[in-house]
């Protein structure tokens, strides 16, 4: 956990964003307590910069307040993993769907033109470029789908499964898996241009990745309800 660095952006920001990622890397556990003495210490910054971070973090369901125990990072139940990946099959298909309906020839080909790059940055890449590629995909169907409210409600719920995403990325088999079902995304979306066939491929896509996030979770938990975090597992 180190000192924040002082940079152009505004610090809040900067504090919001690294702690933010050291939930989704396990570097800060669901069920840890996150004590504001020891967060001012850690970030170098003061009481009212980790007060309005904790409060965007609560905002987003990353970290919850318990009575008598202060803020901890969320703990997410089996239900509620389960609940999220259900949701965001919804979302997504709704997503691919209306990239289907509405997305012009440009938007088309900048999809098209991303899936091709990502055998390189996805398949064959890094837990990061993994990462940036897919969240790169993500925009542009979601640019091509043209619906801000959309956007900003699937945006939630990947922050909210930010933790059992990077579990994904660390297996190459099923990163495997999930390009061939990006790849029907992409050929019913951009390619044929059947909303139908899009929704459904996005959603079957969702279906399998909520299987993983279930696997991943039961394989990592350990006997007091912590997760072992994707860094521990890195090579």
């Amino acid at each position: 956990m180190a000192v924040i660095e002082r940079h152009a952006a505004p610090l809040r920001q900067q504090v919001l964003i690294r702690m933010r990622e050291e939930i989704f890397d396990g570097l800060r556990a669901p069920g840890d307590r996150l004590v504001e003495s020891e967060l001012c210490s850690s970030y170098g910054v003061s009481r009212t910069v980790i007060r309005e971070v904790l409060r965007q973090l609560e905002s987003e369901s990353l970290i919850a307040v318990l009575p008598g125990r202060g803020p901890i990072v969320a703990v997410l139940t089996r239900h509620e993993i389960e609940s999220l990946y259900e949701v965001r099959a919804a979302l997504e298909g709704l997503a691919a769907s209306l990239f289907a309906r509405r997305a012009d020839a440009a938007q088309a080909r900048a999809l098209t033109a991303q899936l091709q790059a990502m055998s390189a940055s996805y398949l064959h890449g890094t837990v990061a470029t993994r990462e940036e590629s897919k969240t790169e995909f993500y925009r542009l169907l979601l640019d091509g789908a043209g619906n801000e409210v959309l956007s900003d409600e699937l945006a939630g719920v990947h922050r909210r499964i930010g933790l059992f995403r990077r579990y994904a990325f660390l297996d190459d088999e099923r990163v495997a898996t999930s390009y061939d079902e990006l790849q029907a995304i992409v050929e019913a979306a951009a390619v044929v241009r059947d909303p139908a066939a899009a929704r459904a491929a996005a959603e079957h896509h969702l279906e399998l990745a909520g299987r993983l996030a279930i696997v991943e979770y039961e394989a990592r938990v350990t006997a007091d309800g912590r997760l072992e975090h994707p860094s521990s597992v890195l090579v």
